[in-house]
């Protein structure tokens, strides 16, 4: 049964008390529990109605054992994949992790020797640089470039020159496609530049495409792994075993269900996926649960329509939130994402070193955002914004800061 969507994302949902991290991890995160927490990237809405009633089914009965997870699971990805971004997977390249964070430890650790470089793109995702430490691995950063053409028309760049210089040292690059937190959605011809510079230096490029399904109008999504087959059946002997992408992908931000932790590695390469799966048969984990089986398959089978209503709100709220911005604002500039529903704030003009504004957000405007120097080199000065909250919420915030700016005259 496929369930319309008539939920309303205006609704005013309370989380506090129930463990979340978002909400009642503010103590410890922002020294104050009475921010507005707009940080960590989970939403504020519902999941999709269909979820939720699977879930309960589930839980009626009274037997919570060991799982396995049914073939119609992966038909359910399988079918995602191709109806959403027209990207044909097999069954035999997907292995089942538990979740993206992890999946890109795992990767790292399985594909690469101590002390090989790997490639970032900063500001990135901060689980990005734990990911090539945590395994003792060169960090070899590529910062993004930012190009700014006035408000609202800023937009970020990778910085392909000095990419191909640095892959020659490097046996892996590390990929957030739609990226995080500067929201831009990597167009065909800067991928197929990308799979170029990994061709030429025999470079594994792992895609984070977790936020793949969360892209606005004026962009779309391209699956690099996708656009790598297209381009091997075009060679003169075509195969998948010198395939050196490898794609991590989940309902988790799509559908809001990140808590449930399970995502999935998509490996064409056998090769690859082999030592994958050996290194994560020795780490003793275990993937899958009751419900998170329960959530992904039905997720992905039944979500679309939900789907579809969140990015029409999501692109609402972000077109009031950059107009807001842009005149009352003056000082803050905004890049405006192309995917994902984090808006990231250029606070430079500030003047405000990245301790102080990040008290600043948190005592002056009571506000708990992500500071931009986490995400490493180019986030200094920046700020990013949660906005998967209704709309009231989001505009109350600014409101906050706005307040917050001309009390301080800052």
């Amino acid at each position: 049964m496929t369930h319309i969507s008539t939920h309303s994302f205006d609704q005013n949902i309370t989380r506090e008390g129930t463990q979340s991290l978002k909400y009642d991890g503010r103590l410890t995160t922002f020294g104050r529990d009475d921010v507005m927490p707009m940080w960590v990237a989970d939403m504020d809405f519902a999941a999709p109605k269909a979820i939720t009633e699977a879930l309960q089914a589930r839980a009626n009965h009274p037997v919570f054992g060991y799982s396995i997870a049914p073939e119609s699971l992966y038909e359910a990805l399988i079918d995602w994949l191709l109806a959403k971004h027209d990207w044909q997977v097999k069954r035999e390249w997907i292995l089942l992790t538990p979740g993206v964070v992890p999946s890109l430890n795992l990767v790292v650790a399985a594909l690469t020797a101590e002390n090989s470089g790997v490639i970032v793109q900063p500001p990135v995702y901060a689980p990005f640089f734990s990911a090539v430490t945590n395994q003792n691995r060169r960090l070899i950063e590529n910062p993004l470039v930012l190009q700014n053409d006035g408000f609202d028309n800023a937009h970020y760049e990778i910085d392909f020159s000095k990419l191909d210089a640095s892959a020659k040292d490097a046996k892996m690059l590390l990929l957030c496609s739609p990226h995080n937190p500067v929201g831009r959605v990597w167009s065909k011809d800067e991928l197929l530049r990308l799979l170029a510079i990994a061709k030429k230096y025999d470079l594994i490029i792992l895609a984070d495409e977790i936020h793949s399904d969360l892209v606005y109008a004026n962009a779309q999504h391209q699956s690099l792994s996708h656009l790598a087959l297209e381009a091997e059946k075009l060679s003169s002997s075509p195969t998948e075993e010198v395939h050196c992408i490898i794609t991590a992908v989940s309902p988790s931000k799509t559908f809001n269900i990140p808590g449930l932790g399970l995502s999935a590695l998509i490996v064409p390469n056998k090769a690859h996926r082999q030592a994958i799966q050996s290194h994560l048969n020795t780490m003793g984990v275990s993937v899958t649960n009751p419900f998170n089986l329960v959530a992904f398959e039905v997720a992905y089978r039944e979500g679309g329509p939900w789907l579809i209503a969140l990015m029409a709100y999501l692109q609402n709220t972000c077109n009031e939130a950059i107009a807001f911005i842009k005149m009352h604002l003056p000082t803050i500039n905004v890049i405006r994402p192309q995917g994902t529903y984090l808006l990231w704030l250029d606070c430079r003009s500030l003047n405000l070193d990245d301790d102080a504004l990040n008290r600043f957000f948190i005592q002056e405007a009571k506000l708990g955002l992500s500071p931009g120097a986490i995400f490493g080199c180019g986030g200094e000065g920046f700020m990013r914004m949660n906005i998967g909250s209704p709309k009231s919420h989001v505009m109350a915030a600014l409101t906050r800061l706005k307040v917050a700016l001309t009390t301080k005259s800052v």
